[in-house]
């Protein structure tokens, strides 16, 4: 991997068994440049300019990118306007933005695409919610806001992407909002820059790459709370919350903790793979979601343990990336392990946590690789997945368990994975026998 680049999807990975149509094979977007301009916080109205500096992993005869936002004004390559046409899901046909440009193997471009309108969601998988921008109207007491909320496939809905986690990429992210508004993204901020109409444009850089649904934005009247900086094995971490002004001090004051929580997830899982974190807390009700640097965090799930959740996944999920979406387990397996860690980092008994894990499984379990779109987010991807690593942990001790975590997350880190990875990682960092013991928790039907 090159710096601030990522590998390529392998070539095996596209089409996803659960996602069949997301993503194009061959097609690698090493960094998108992202800006929007929000006239209206509250309402789902946007203007973008979305550039993807892309190149082709095999002869392209088109370039095919996941897209269902607002309507496409215009597409350039490399500077030039070129046809294109744009599919919407309609007729059982995926929504594509179809660029007719032909990209030859090892090849580079630059695909520049303006939209302006309202912004669509997509359904979630299996949660009555829409994934994408999410509009947050104002009321008597709360200016109007926004927020995106993408896992598993709602950036698509916002900007022109190869929306698959198996295509990594960094981010450049500009917002333009009215003055006085709040406005930040994941990475770390370059600069703000106010214009004579009454708004301003503020940049953000994110130079680990990380799949699309990660990319976070947060928009609206917030408080803006500044943490110490963390620093820790050479590392600088900037700690920043930013908060709706409406939200009050009993649900703030768990984030003050997020120092500490990352301090004790970098001691088992490796460096901290980026310059910044923090969260942003938004009212509607949905979970949290790891959006890279900059977790989602709704008003409910402002909880220590579920910001421990969010916290690991920055390593497992956002840096480690999945290459299918039958994989989850390896993102909410470790997120839910993180949470054992840091209970036993207090001095507390994690046994009831154990215990908890399996009274979840009482209904039921399957092998960890899911097969249905439903089986992504389930009781076993979270539970099973963690007492799965306590299993693997118990049996070879905690200093080999800290080393294997410390070689997955920095051999991993960027690309695209599958349980196999981890298993043929699993045998070559602690041997055979535990590689034997972690297989049986991947795919027994049953609890080993």
């Amino acid at each position: 991997m090159t710096a601030g680049g990522a590998v390529g999807t392998p070539p095996d990975v596209l089409p996803d068994p659960l996602y069949p149509t997301l993503g194009q094979p061959g097609l690698d977007v090493q960094h998108y440049d992202v800006r929007l301009t929000v006239p209206a916080p509250g309402t789902p109205d946007l203007r973008s300019d979305t550039t993807l500096s892309v190149r082709a992993d095999r002869d392209l005869n088109d370039v095919r990118l996941d897209y269902s936002g607002p309507r496409v004004l215009n597409v350039t390559w490399n500077g030039q306007s070129v046809p294109y046409r744009h599919t919407t899901g309609q007729d059982a046909t995926p929504d594509k933005l179809i660029i007719q440009r032909s990209l030859p193997a090892a090849q580079d471009a630059r695909i520049r695409v303006t939209a302006a309108g309202p912004a669509r969601g997509v359904p979630d998988p299996t949660l009555n919610i829409t994934l994408g921008w999410q509009s947050v109207p104002a009321t008597p007491t709360q200016p109007g806001a926004n927020f995106t909320f993408s896992e598993p496939d709602g950036t698509h809905s916002l900007i022109p992407c190869n929306d698959h986690p198996s295509d990594p990429a960094t981010f450049t992210t500009t917002l333009t909002v009215p003055r006085g508004v709040t406005a930040v993204a994941s990475g770390s901020r370059l600069a703000d820059r106010a214009h004579l109409n009454g708004t301003h444009s503020v940049t953000f850089t994110l130079t680990t790459p990380v799949p699309t649904y990660a990319l976070g934005i947060s928009v609206g009247t917030l408080d803006t709370v500044r943490r110490p900086d963390l620093g820790a094995a050479g590392q600088r971490i900037t700690l920043t919350d930013y908060f709706p002004t409406s939200v009050p001090d009993a649900v703030r004051a768990p984030y003050a903790r997020t120092g500490d929580i990352l301090t004790a997830l970098s001691g088992w899982f490796g460096l901290y793979p980026f310059s910044t974190y923090g969260s942003a807390v938004v009212t509607p009700d949905l979970p949290a979601l790891e959006t890279a640097t900059l977790s989602t965090m709704p008003v409910r799930s402002s909880r220590e343990r579920v910001i421990v959740h969010e916290v690991a996944h920055q390593w497992f999920g956002n840096a480690v990336p999945l290459a299918s979406w039958t994989d989850t387990w390896l993102n909410e397996g470790f997120a839910t392990y993180a949470e054992l860690l840091w209970t036993q980092a207090q001095g507390q008994d994690a046994a009831p946590l154990l215990r908890s894990w399996r009274d979840r499984l009482r209904p039921g379990t399957r092998p960890l690789t899911a097969t249905t779109r439903a089986q992504m987010f389930d009781a076993t991807a979270y539970a099973r997945g963690a007492l799965a690593l306590h299993a693997l942990r118990t049996q070879v001790g905690d200093d080999a368990f800290r080393t294997f975590l410390h070689t997955y997350t920095r051999t991993r880190a960027g690309q695209p994975t599958r349980t196999e990875d981890l298993l043929h990682l699993t045998r070559t960092v602690l041997g055979p026998q535990a590689a034997d013991l972690l297989n049986a928790w991947i795919t027994q039907p049953d609890l080993p």
